[in-house]
């Protein structure tokens, strides 16, 4: 059952590095939005991720009380899949010049991508007992990383060897990238749907009845969560410095290819991240088992801190080699503690609800950063600008994952 449930992360990872991190942003810039200037296609790729975000913020919470009541996880799963799915697919159909099409595709995509996590996110307690969290949540991020790298490596080479798989050139090579995308997300989402049991309901009620009682559990979490400090304080902590991870991941390849680094060295140092990122993840879970996930996040975040200074001084493909290297070894580690984390501190049968919130956060975390990095490109002229900025997140998000960590000491 461990093992179904994390295929799920070996499945749609396909999106996060051929679609995400990868392939779109390469060829919007090159293809989709050909006459745009560098500042201009970038600050239109900030503004599709960070609206794309804040649709899915303000649906995950309710969304989740919902399928807490009635037990409709799996079903809002496989919805949201769905959606991933057909975007995905969709924008191997896409031609030259067709940027509104593609955007708008891209944006669907981020919907069905991030709008599952959270019911799958919930299912972690149902297929883990509370000592195995940090080891089965790296564990699906490791998954992640190699199933999402594997397909990734094979994408890259049909798009640098386009004649070996009977492509005219790259774009056709690219096109038919996104279309294996949506057929990989598919395949090995299958043993989660058939193999994992879902939560039992809390109530029979019909499904507008469902959505009736959520609003009113919801609307008292909210309320409650102020007295919970160990939750308020990871929240708030979680939306800084989740919001820099995000940026950078989404933004990486466009910000490389602003300063002029080459197409080819893009992707070599994205593979090296999903490769490194295995392990890495893996060997995180260890460190919070033994000591705690509070210190193993802690790791993760100053090396983040380093990674983002010297990223504004870069200037050669092989100092992005060194920076991704370091973000495969945390990026990783990052993701699963802090879904490991949270985990411990909110209820199973509240959990779709409770990551509910969780995702919220982190679709607001994906809002403000993107937009503030494509923002100030614009504004200065300069895209290294705005990295910077990304330095405050992590210290404040640093400040108050620690603050967290004392709370939940204290209740103990």
């Amino acid at each position: 059952m461990i093992w179904s449930w994390a295929l799920y992360d070996w499945a749609n990872s396909a999106f996060a590095t051929t679609v995400l991190a990868g392939f779109f942003p390469l060829f919007f810039k090159k293809y989709w939005s050909a006459g745009f200037s560098v500042t201009e296609s970038t600050y239109a790729l900030g503004i599709t991720n960070s609206v794309a975000c804040l649709l899915l913020a303000i649906l995950a919470p309710t969304l989740g009380a919902v399928a807490d009541q009635g037990a409709y996880r799996k079903r809002f799963l496989l919805f949201f899949t769905l959606i991933g799915i057909a975007a995905s697919t969709g924008l191997g159909l896409v031609g030259q010049g067709e940027w509104v099409w593609a955007l708008g595709l891209f944006a669907l995509g981020i919907v069905g991508f991030n709008g599952a996590l959270p019911f799958y996110d919930a299912l972690l307690m149902q297929v883990a007992g509370e000592k195995e969290l940090d080891r089965v949540s790296a564990l699906g991020y490791g998954l992640g990383y190699l199933g999402g790298g594997l397909l990734f490596t094979v994408n890259v080479v049909m798009y640098t060897k386009p004649e070996w798989f009977g492509f005219t050139d790259g774009v056709a090579a690219i096109k038919f990238s996104f279309v294996t995308v949506g057929v990989w997300w598919l395949l090995f989402s299958l043993p989660l749907f058939f193999f994992v049991p879902e939560w039992p309901a809390r109530t029979r009620a019909g499904l507008l009845t469902n959505i009736k009682q959520s609003g009113v559990e919801l609307l008292r979490q909210i309320r409650e969560l102020k007295d919970h400090k160990p939750l308020l304080f990871f929240l708030l902590g979680f939306l800084l410095y989740n919001d820099a991870v995000n940026t950078i991941i989404k933004m990486a390849v466009d910000y490389g290819m602003s300063i002029g680094l080459a197409d080819g060295d893009l992707i070599k140092a994205l593979l090296l991240v999903q490769f490194i990122g295995f392990p890495a993840a893996i060997v995180f879970g260890r460190i919070a088992e033994k000591y705690s996930p509070v210190k193993g996040i802690w790791i993760c975040l100053v090396a983040y801190l380093a990674v983002t200074i010297y990223a504004y001084y870069l200037s050669s493909a092989a100092e992005f080699f060194v920076i991704a290297a370091v973000i495969g070894l945390v990026q990783g580690g990052i993701q699963a503690l802090s879904r490991s984390y949270y985990a411990r501190l909110v209820t199973p049968e509240e959990s779709a609800q409770y990551f509910g919130f969780f995702n919220m956060i982190g679709k607001f975390s994906s809002i403000l950063g993107p937009f503030l990095v494509g923002y100030v490109g614009v504004v200065t002229g300069n895209p290294r600008a705005g990295i910077l900025i990304l330095t405050l997140f992590f210290i404040a998000g640093g400040i108050l994952l620690l603050l967290s960590g004392r709370a939940a000491r204290s209740v103990a």
